[in-house]
């Protein structure tokens, strides 16, 4: 095992990395900017580094600086949590060339899954279901024509390199196709540096439901069961529950058994994610792998017993998975909502500043990630999640109840949040049937 532990992220999941750390007796230095130079996480670490300015090219971004951090605070590994630096290889690649461990999976496994036209590709040698489309990048206009009038409209243009919605444009005839994929190329280019698309089918009412996995190096690989992610805004994750409200337990065995299947492939170890569309008829089909610890992790570990942090310092170090596919349960219903700093009555306009009233919610089956408090200044440089409210109860019934008691409870003043939204979610007809999906709450909750 580690003794000390670099964590290259800021924000709630710091905090999260840092407390998983004190329970295994590791040691951690974490880095932060200025304008994070205020964060009381940073008092729980044993070492704490300014790499830089708030801009994220020049702290959480910078590569150079964070080794050098490392260097400084003389860790055994890396742990870059999410966004930022998580998913670049090349970052990976860094790290193990100046001997320390990355706490993620090889480089090449994830360069290979997070390129989703060869992600697609191996996919089908797994024998993993794909979404129709075209074999590669597609670039020219013509092809892109013929590919769509061959698998019918509406059809989805993705950015190959691509998260978050970026890149991604809905096309329904012959025109729009023309018009998104100019657009996709242009807005996958500027956000990252790379203009391939490719296109598929778009399956219209689908649901997002994703995997969790776990892989060591010595060869185990399983899963730890699905979430469903359906409830979006503009293909951001709103609510994330477990289990899916709606799988037939045999589409829940093949679909899991299908995210092992594509990891092993892949040569994968660690903590990822394998996210799947699935229409009306449970038909299920690969969307992408997230070669990190996800924001919803807590949703998995609720209903399974399973530290994921923990897992991934484990498996880092060298340690084989302790416990096997049979081992791991699913009990109860967990749902997740992210606490956003934003307005949805102004079309979800960013809420920064100072949390001047926080009480946060408390009682049975209740928990809350997060590193605000009262007198917390949000900078208005980085994601606008302010905290992850999980709710663990027996029934899914049980669970939204709970969920709406604490919501209700959950005070921050004068910033602006999510909170309303959740409410309004929480107490729809549909939702509470499971009825709904990716495109549910534009169409529905905010009629757009």
């Amino acid at each position: 095992m580690f003794s000390k532990i670099l964590i290259a992220n800021r924000g709630e999941i710091a905090l999260r990395i840092i407390r998983a750390c004190r329970e295994l007796s590791i040691q951690t230095a974490v880095v932060y900017s200025t304008a994070d130079k205020d964060a009381a996480y940073l008092k729980l670490a044993d070492q704490a580094i300014c790499i830089g300015d708030a801009p994220p090219a020049e702290s959480y971004l910078n590569i150079p600086r964070i080794i050098s951090a490392a260097e400084i605070a003389d860790v055994q590994a890396i742990h870059p949590g999410y966004g930022f630096l998580a998913e670049n290889d090349h970052f990976a690649e860094i790290c193990r060339s100046c001997r320390i461990e990355f706490i993620g999976p090889p480089h090449k496994a994830m360069e290979m899954v997070g390129d989703k036209v060869e992600c697609k590709k191996l996919a089908k040698k797994a024998k993993v279901p794909t979404v129709p489309g075209s074999d590669g990048a597609v670039d020219d206009e013509k092809v892109a024509l013929r590919i769509a009038q061959e698998i019918e409209y509406p059809v989805i243009i993705k950015a190959a390199a691509g998260g978050g919605g970026r890149g991604m444009r809905v096309a329904h005839n012959d025109v729009s196709l023309r018009a998104g994929l100019r657009q996709a190329q242009a807005e996958a280019e500027n956000a990252f540096k790379d203009s391939t698309v490719y296109i598929e089918k778009y399956v219209e009412f689908g649901r997002h439901v994703e995997v969790q996995v776990l892989a060591d190096s010595q060869g185990n690989a399983l899963h730890l069961w699905e979430r469903d992610c359906s409830m979006q805004r503009r293909h951001q994750k709103l609510v994330e529950e477990s289990p899916s409200p709606v799988l037939r337990p045999e589409v829940r065995r093949e679909l899991c058994e299908s995210a092992v299947r594509l990891i092993r492939a892949a040569g994968y170890t660690n903590a990822g994610t394998v996210e799947f569309l699935v229409d009306k008829k449970q038909n299920f089909y690969l969307l992408e792998v997230n070669a990190r610890i996800q924001v919803e992790h807590p949703v998995t570990e609720q209903v399974t017993g399973i530290d994921l942090i923990k897992e991934q310092i484990r498996i880092a170090s060298g340690l084989p998975l302790s416990f096997k596919q049979k081992d791991v349960p699913q009990i109860g219903h967990a749902i997740e909502c992210r606490i956003n700093a934003e307005d949805p009555a102004r079309n979800f306009a960013p809420s920064p500043g100072t949390i001047n009233e926080w009480r946060p919610p408390g009682g049975p089956g209740v928990r809350l990630d997060s590193h605000a408090y009262a007198g917390y200044r949000i900078p208005p440089n980085y994601d606008s999640m302010i905290g992850k409210l999980i709710v663990h109860r027996p029934t899914r019934a049980e669970a939204i109840a709970c969920m709406k008691r604490a919501l209700g409870e959950f005070h921050v003043w004068p910033i602006k949040t999510t909170i309303p939204l959740h409410l309004q979610i929480m107490d729809n007809h549909e939702f509470q049937k499971g009825d709904v999906d990716t495109g549910f709450v534009e169409r529905v909750l905010l009629n757009r």
